[in-house]
């Protein structure tokens, strides 16, 4: 399995527009954060978790000539604003799968009404196969099984996923035991971590390096980062020796 994080900022991606904050301003690409998505690739096979506004860029970036589909945490607008941006494999492969909760589904058919379409389609509109997530039911994605992993970002619910012996989960603040079970075992966990101080819907650092301890993966990476962390070097030097800031185009072989 190949792991890519394509990106590993928050919602206003480093820099931030207009900012003079020190971090936003640094030189080193590692300080350089597009919005939160990673690409999961197995046995021919090509998957992302998220697809936000930075879509295309990242996949210009990291060359896939198919997308077997695309697994979403929740419906939020940097994890879901580029969609559109299937077009390409669309054209080439047709109905581009999809696989989130209920809700998400209805958000995306209510703000992306033209990919959801029956019948009369725009003829440059891409179109979806949609696959529902459900709370403690496994999928399959081919012969791979897949383990939805139930959290909350502050009061919602959002999904992360387990694939084989990786588990991505981002926008976390409060997960039960019973999901933490699913996670136990993985060799490699990614977890958003916001920034050192308090967030009411993210984990903060210490939450994050609190986590990393109760489920004792072999490595950890930590993602969904916000220019209020610092730089990328700092604090990587302030880390446990199994854990590490994750950064865009980071590549992993599980």
């Amino acid at each position: 399995m190949k792991i890519t994080f394509l990106g590993t900022g928050t919602s206003q991606g480093i820099p931030v527009i207009g900012s003079n904050h020190p971090v936003c301003l640094s030189d080193d690409p590692k300080d350089k954060r597009l919005r939160v998505s990673v690409l999961v690739c197995w046995d021919q096979q090509t998957y992302v978790i998220d697809c936000g506004p930075d879509f295309r860029q990242q996949l210009l970036r990291n060359p896939v000539n198919r997308l077997d589909g695309i697994l979403f945490t929740h419906e939020h607008a940097d994890h879901t604003a580029g969609i559109d941006d299937i077009r390409p494999f669309f054209f080439r492969q047709g109905d581009i799968p999809i696989y989130a909760h209920r809700r998400v589904i209805a958000s995306l058919q209510k703000r992306f009404d033209y990919i959801f379409v029956d019948g009369d389609r725009y003829p440059g509109a891409p179109a979806v196969k949609v696959n529902e997530v459900k709370p403690d039911e496994q999928f399959f994605l081919g012969d791979t099984r897949v383990v939805p992993i139930q959290a909350y970002h502050n009061r919602l619910q959002v999904f992360g996923y387990r694939i084989k012996d990786f588990v991505y989960l981002t926008d976390v603040k409060t997960i039960e035991d019973k999901e933490i079970d699913k996670i136990k075992g993985c060799k490699v966990l990614a977890v958003n971590a916001l920034r050192e101080e308090a967030h009411h819907s993210h984990f903060n650092l210490e939450e994050a390096l609190d986590f990393i301890k109760k489920v004792e993966p072999e490595r950890a990476y930590l993602t969904h980062i916000s220019h209020h962390m610092g730089f990328h070097e700092a604090v990587e030097k302030k880390l446990p020796p199994n854990v590490h800031l994750a950064y865009d185009n980071l590549t992993l072989d599980l």
